[in-house]
């Protein structure tokens, strides 16, 4: 059955895999999954991220990141939707839980976390929340 939302298909797989115990998850490739996966990382929610090559689609290798067997990611959460997408100026971004989260933001400079887009002095729309 095809998925209508790819990225909320991703982050559920991300946050359902956590409350399971899995070490690793793997999804399908995109541009966008990967910049997400990226920042993940970056800000140290998951531990490694990687492509696999495989046809016809290449695929996404995640290792989940845990602390005290709960996994570093208490909460990941779709915020634009397809059939609602919400778009912020750089002075309306949310602050994620007070800036202990992050939000990641789809920007005219590329997918980046909320503080770095404040930084770039850019808007765009946000993907998700993670903290």
């Amino acid at each position: 059955m095809p998925v209508t939302d790819s990225i909320g298909d991703f982050l559920t797989r991300i946050r359902n895999a956590g409350k399971a115990g899995h070490k690793k998850i793997i999804v399908s490739h995109s541009k966008l999954k990967w910049a997400i996966s990226q920042i993940l990382k970056e800000q140290g929610y998951i531990t490694d991220c990687e492509i696999i090559q495989s046809e016809p689609q290449n695929q996404i290798s995640i290792t989940l990141r845990y602390y005290n067997r709960q996994h570093a990611i208490r909460e990941i959460k779709r915020v634009s939707k397809p059939g609602r997408r919400i778009y912020a100026p750089v002075d309306k971004l949310p602050r994620v839980r007070n800036g202990l989260g992050i939000a990641i933001i789809s920007t005219s400079k590329g997918v980046m976390p909320d503080k770095e887009a404040r930084r770039y002095n850019v808007g765009g729309e946000i993907i998700c929340s993670v903290w």
